[in-house]
């Protein structure tokens, strides 16, 4: 593991400069569910100082709707990639949360569970925090919906045909 990688997986919040920390359920066929689907991209944002991988926890959600916690080494496809976040746990995460991921994830499905820091946002976290500033509202346009509002937008301005002028 690289000493970048090293300091940046599965620690906590210790330092006063911090950014904004998220979460992403990722649900997946458990039989396309292995180490080549995103790991190595997630291995480039922590390399890069994009983000700090807080906590990374599998489970599965089985086809009568047990749960069960995986190893990355469970995932058995061979992939190093995955070496790198076994044990990237912080203690933010806990069984409620799980509980509460999991039920998000339908049955017979395989659930990557991230909590991640954005450590670029840190410096500007941090000045605003320092000057009394504090976030009163957050969140996300799912991709889904923005393609959708520019895809409308688009249809708007194209010009019109088969009248003739």
């Amino acid at each position: 593991m690289t000493q970048e990688l090293d300091g940046a997986l599965g620690g906590g919040l210790d330092d006063l400069e911090s950014g904004p920390v998220d979460y992403l359920v990722v649900e997946l066929p458990t039989e396309r569910a292995t180490g080549d689907v995103a790991f190595p991209l997630l291995v480039d944002l922590v390399e890069r100082g994009i983000i700090r991988v807080l906590d990374l926890v599998v489970i599965r959600k089985e086809d009568d709707g047990s749960v069960t916690g995986l190893e990355l080494e469970q995932l058995g496809d061979g992939s190093t990639e995955l070496a790198v976040f076994a044990g990237a746990r912080s203690g933010l995460l806990d069984d409620d949360d799980l509980t509460e991921a999991a039920n998000a994830v339908d049955p017979g499905m395989t659930a990557v569970v991230l909590v991640y820091e954005n450590t670029w946002a840190a410096p500007f976290a941090t000045a605003l925090r320092r000057n009394g500033a504090q976030l009163v509202a957050s969140g996300r346009i799912p991709v889904q919906a923005l393609l959708a509002s520019l895809d409308a937008m688009e249809s708007e301005t194209e010009p019109e045909t088969g009248q003739g002028a």
